[in-house]
């Protein structure tokens, strides 16, 4: 029997830092939204059957009407409003997934999602159960205390930037995000985080692309807006 891929696509953020009227993630890239990458890709791969789109509550029309209609993204079966916080909606997304094995939860503000990315984010999770896609550190880490002195140099050949998807056998997740429920939520960030904490679970480093960036500021839509040219996406 076919295992069932699910994307939980996230784009109900404010940007704030970006400093424009629009959301960052409607703001448009190569004449298109910047959204709308990030559902292709996984639009594109055989190993998603659906995707849950989880947006603003004033944006469902639009995102609805102006982008899956418009582009023709068939398999986002769910449009619906998120929470306060990040970790509020993917847990609404969670639980609109249906008989689903594998879950990816992705920031609707990384455009970069190739096939070769949902692949190995795939094959890893069927082995561990729990994934994260990033890339090694290219840089030197520094840990500070309060008054910004350093303090600690971690070795930087452990040390990853992590990214997303971030990919979970789904009734683990499941269970991960209602305990979740039940407890302090402070400084949860991640998917992987809430793995980690609520059930122990370990959570495997899968390697994304460096050019799979969050775009949140000014500079990051120029760089999005060249690192899209090069994938094939944006000619549909």
């Amino acid at each position: 029997m076919r295992e069932k891929g699910t994307a939980i696509v996230l784009a109900a953020g404010r940007g704030r830092r970006m400093g424009t009227a629009t959301q960052k993630q409607f703001l448009e890239v190569n004449g298109k939204p910047l959204l709308y990458y990030a559902l292709r890709g996984f639009q594109d791969s055989p190993r998603i059957q659906e995707i849950i789109l989880v947006t603003g509550e004033d944006r469902i029309d639009y995102c609805r009407e102006r982008i899956v209609e418009y582009y023709g993204l068939t398999k986002v079966i769910n449009i619906i409003p998120g929470g306060a916080q990040r970790y509020d909606s993917v847990y609404e997304g969670l639980k609109k997934c249906k008989d689903c094995d594998y879950v990816y939860i992705h920031d609707g503000a990384r455009p970069y999602v190739t096939e070769d990315i949902v692949e190995r984010a795939w094959e890893e999770v069927k082995v561990y159960r729990a994934c994260a896609v990033g890339v090694p550190a290219k840089d030197t880490i520094k840990i500070t205390d309060s008054e910004g002195f350093g303090i600690e140099t971690p070795n930087r050949s452990t040390v990853w930037q992590v990214q997303t998807p971030q990919v979970f056998a789904y009734d683990l997740i499941r269970r991960a995000y209602d305990l979740l429920q039940e407890t302090d939520k402070n400084g949860v960030t991640d998917d992987s985080m809430v793995a980690e904490r609520m059930i122990g679970q370990k959570v495997h480093m899968t390697m994304g692309d460096y050019r799979n960036i969050k775009v949140t500021t000014p500079e990051d839509l120029l760089l999005a807006e060249v690192f899209l040219k090069k994938i094939k996406k944006i000619e549909k």
